[in-house]
């Protein structure tokens, strides 16, 4: 099985590609948080309001008030105050359930309750953009995905530059067990020269994250980095209403 999970993996990465031009007058970074832990608010919520910053929530209504890799996760109050205060709620199925788990049927009832959830406790809020649960994508998915979405984000490392796929943008992770590996300012510098699009999903903040989570001091650099390489630093959505020609 994990096999063939990982050639539909593969299959998702390299073939039927939805082309479009990453083209932005100067380059940009998008900072993302998938499932909304309830620290990816209470913790980060302050730091991005510091910086002046709106960053896209990726939100499981599945997931609310419940835990998720050993966190509390969000609350109601929390989805409504990061959504009062700016920032982009988009899609991460209802469940936290991988694609490579659910048939088409299957998906479109999450990503339709999902919408449904989502739009009962925003005021009718439609999110725009998704993010692949555990990064997994298949074909199936992405056109699933495309129809319903104006872009699909995943998780594999790199700046988003020229043609690239509108179902499976490129993004980098903000978890301990990445952060380490990266070369955040060489990142941030590549984007500036490219004209191009840097994003980046994080899960949990705290001084002891899990390892897929940073802390808040991780957080700061990470923003700090990308206005010290003039990035725009725009939510998802809102990015790709402007970079995409």
């Amino acid at each position: 099985m994990k096999a063939i999970d990982q050639m539909r993996r593969r299959a998702a990465r390299y073939l039927d590609i939805d082309a479009v031009t990453i083209a932005p007058a100067k380059g940009v970074f998008s900072l993302s948080f998938d499932d909304i832990p309830e620290t990816a608010w209470t913790e980060a919520g302050p730091i991005l309001a510091e910086h002046g910053i709106k960053a896209t929530y990726y939100v499981c209504g599945g997931l609310e008030s419940g835990w998720n890799m050993e966190r509390p996760q969000f609350r109601t109050e929390h989805l409504q105050a990061l959504h009062a205060a700016g920032h982009e709620v988009g899609c991460h199925t209802f469940g936290h359930t991988s694609v490579l788990r659910m048939d088409a049927e299957a998906m479109r009832l999450s990503l339709e309750a999902n919408a449904a959830w989502v739009a009962a406790r925003l005021d009718g809020h439609r999110m725009t953009t998704f993010a692949y649960p555990f990064g997994d994508a298949t074909l199936a998915a992405k056109r699933i995905i495309r129809d319903r979405f104006t872009l699909g984000r995943g998780v594999r490392d790199g700046v988003n530059a020229g043609r690239e796929d509108r179902g499976l943008i490129k993004s980098i992770g903000l978890e301990s067990r990445r952060l380490p590996h990266y070369d955040l300012e060489a990142m941030m510098a590549d984007a500036a020269s490219s004209n191009g699009w840097l994003t980046a999903y994080g899960h949990d903040v705290s001084d002891r994250p899990t390892d897929y989570g940073c802390t808040p001091d991780d957080l700061d650099r990470v923003l700090r980095a990308a206005k010290g390489a003039g990035l725009e630093i725009l939510p998802i959505g809102q990015a790709w209403a402007k970079l995409a020609a």
